[in-house]
């Protein structure tokens, strides 16, 4: 049996450029020592599709609701935050820093099909999702597949009298 599979040219450059960051990111925490400075950061995003929406998860645990912004403009998603850093702490305490704080800043360009009047955003358990509803003329249309143009009649075999 074959299987189709879906070619996206560019999933292996995001690959590559999400390993490229890691490595960057990676080397610049070392050079700096483990320090506590802030820096940006972009959270993890799952895009997935139906029939009459798109939405988007985004991972931001630990970020207040109002320290998120979300808005479209120019066929433009952008999502906005910040994740401060707990001062009730004291620096030395520290042994290791691993959580990334700071703003972060991801933007998404809309499909023409995306309704952008139609746009809802829910915050829960550090999980963002936003939906993003399809126009009425873009969702798919089930047309029936007529067979032959004339009618046809049953023929009944005639019974036989016993």
């Amino acid at each position: 049996m074959t299987v189709l599979t879906r070619w996206e040219p560019f999933r292996e450059l995001n690959t590559l450029q999400d390993r490229m960051n890691c490595l960057f990111r990676d080397s610049v925490a070392e050079a700096q020592d483990q320090s506590l400075a802030t820096s940006a950061f972009a959270p993890a995003v799952d895009v997935y599709e139906d029939e009459h929406n798109i939405t988007l998860k985004i991972e931001v645990p630990g970020i207040d609701e109002k320290d998120i912004d979300v808005r479209i403009e120019n066929n433009t998603l952008t999502v906005h935050g910040e994740r401060k850093f707990e001062k009730e702490e004291k620096e030395e305490n520290f042994r290791r820093v691993e959580r990334q704080y700071g703003s972060f800043t991801r933007s998404f360009t809309l499909p023409t099909t995306v309704d952008a009047e139609k746009v809802s955003a829910n915050y829960d358990k550090g999980i963002l999702k936003v939906t993003l509803a399809k126009k009425a003329e873009s969702k798919p249309k089930q047309i029936k597949v007529n067979v032959g143009g004339e009618k046809t009649l049953e023929a009944k075999a005639p019974s036989k009298a016993a």
